[in-house]
């Protein structure tokens, strides 16, 4: 297997398992998923989720049935900024849909693809839990609310910018 933690990482690795009982490790497997995705080049490849389960002496099958279940573990190479927009009710109603359009004509994408020159990726989630925000998509740990077609124009004008940072 060439995926694997270097010195540093299986150190922050023991660290999580730690905080479970004896026996109990797989409870580690979201914040170790984290920790490989941001490990092995900000996505899972089947290969990483092999060795997770390794580490964790569990079956690799419940370790894809984690990543794939969660929005926020990618099982493909993505973007350096992932729009991942809302598209539950509360969402849909106030006008994400229109949203979504919006962005992939901006960007050229679809969702679940990439932009030609890495930048950003679009993704659709299901409830972010800020219902009361909506239209609203979350930008890494940022969360971008009451969205409107002129607001997406900053939004995508300020992560060009601060790519070019």
């Amino acid at each position: 297997m060439s995926l694997q933690f270097n010195k540093e990482q299986m150190t922050e690795f023991n660290r999580l398992v730690a905080h479970y009982p004896e026996g109990k490790q797989k409870s580690a497997l979201l914040p170790v998923l984290h920790l490989a995705q941001d490990s092995f080049g900000g996505w899972l490849p089947t290969e990483a989720m092999d060795y997770v389960a390794s580490l964790l002496s569990i079956e690799p099958i419940e370790v894809y049935e984690v990543a794939t279940f969660y929005s926020m573990y990618h099982l493909k190479p993505m973007g350096k900024f992932i729009f991942e927009v809302c598209q539950t009710g509360p969402c849909m109603i106030s006008g994400s849909e229109n949203i979504i359009a919006y962005i992939q004509r901006q960007l050229g994408i679809q969702p679940g693809e990439t932009t030609k020159d890495g930048l950003f990726s679009l993704k659709l989630v299901e409830c972010l839990g800020a219902c009361g925000y909506a239209p609203m998509m979350q930008v890494g740990k940022i969360y971008k609310e009451h969205l409107t077609k002129d607001k997406v124009d900053a939004i995508i004008a300020e992560y060009r910018l601060q790519a070019k940072a």
